[in-house]
């Protein structure tokens, strides 16, 4: 069973760095967190890298101030924490490739489970839960800290408790961080009752500008860094800024496409009833869910739109027809 194996790994070893993926999202950073807070409490060494800031919507998180950007010296045991694959640690992933032991706790089905020393994937809600699983099979009490990351990161991924993804164990896992006495109100709060008004400013102007094919059923819109300017907005803003564009009512799939500081175009991709934006993903080297998923492209943003429609017609095809069958 790959918890057992993941609880011999944290039992094994001492000296832990933590990954996160890069732009990271609730369920990475409140996931690694957690782990590292629970790590501790077993009188062990963890650290959490990632190779992008803290987004200030998270930096209330128990631990923000202590991620790193970098790594500075060598550590005895790495694990990749919901990063579908190794890449999405992006400039780390040769110095943490370096590591003696390697292992990887993830929750999309696009992972390649490759990891030197194994791989814990299943397709629950949030990469959360199955840390949850791994901190309790570790007999280690919950404090209201832990359970801060954990809730955040849960509720986070599974669009506080609404998507297809969020499970009766969901629900299980959050009625158990609950009775830590987290405070629950200034936590949804946080997350999902309140944007800076960049933001605001961003999402009038991406739905603004987004566009509309096959018969209103794809939605793509394009946001550069001219465009972010403007806003005055961080790509950490980016962060949901999709799910304006699913929820418009003749859409299945959505996707945004946006320029990052270095250049490169990162893609994201959501369906609303049963689209595999997976497949599409896949097509750019990409991965996820089925009805989430994302992929970086190396072109202009124009030649990039032109691309993904592409894929996305394809996709959109095959399950109208399979709808049919």
């Amino acid at each position: 069973m790959n918890l057992e194996i993941a609880k011999n790994y944290i039992e094994s070893h001492c000296d832990f760095i933590l990954a996160a993926h890069r732009s990271p999202d609730g369920d990475t950073l409140g996931s690694c967190l957690a782990l590292r807070l629970a790590i501790l409490a077993l009188g062990k060494h963890a650290e959490v890298v990632c190779t992008d800031s803290v987004p200030p919507y998270l930096s209330f998180l128990p631990g923000s101030e202590t991620v790193l950007n970098e790594l500075n010296r060598s550590y005895e045991a790495a694990i990749y924490i919901d990063c579908a694959d190794h890449s999405r640690t992006a400039s780390l992933e040769t110095q943490l490739e370096q590591c003696d032991f390697r292992f990887c706790i993830d929750h999309h089905g696009t992972n390649p489970k490759n990891s030197k020393d194994g791989d814990w994937v299943e397709e629950v809600g949030a990469t959360g839960e199955m840390i949850f699983r791994l901190i309790t099979a570790l007999r280690i009490p919950s404090t209201k800290d832990l359970a801060t990351c954990l809730y955040t990161a849960i509720a986070t991924d599974t669009g506080n408790f609404s998507y297809s993804n969020t499970t009766p164990d969901t629900f299980r896992i959050a009625a158990s961080l609950l009775e830590t006495g987290i405070n629950l109100p200034e936590l949804n709060r946080r997350l999902f009752r309140e944007m800076p008004l960049r933001k605001g400013k961003l999402i009038g102007r991406t739905l603004n500008q987004m566009k509309l094919y096959d018969d209103d059923s794809v939605a793509i819109a394009l946001i550069s860094r001219n465009m972010l300017d403007e806003c005055n907005a961080y790509e950490a803003d980016c962060e949901g800024l999709i799910d304006y564009l699913r929820d418009l009512e003749p859409v299945e799939i959505a996707c945004i496409i946006r320029e990052s500081s270095d250049g490169t175009l990162r893609g994201s991709l959501r369906s609303k009833k049963g689209a595999d934006v997976s497949k599409v993903a896949s097509a750019f080297g990409g991965g996820g869910h089925i009805r989430a998923a994302g992929f970086s492209l190396n072109c202009c943003l124009a030649d990039a739109e032109k691309l993904v429609l592409s894929e996305i017609k394809k996709e959109l095809k095959q399950w109208k027809e399979s709808l049919m069958s």
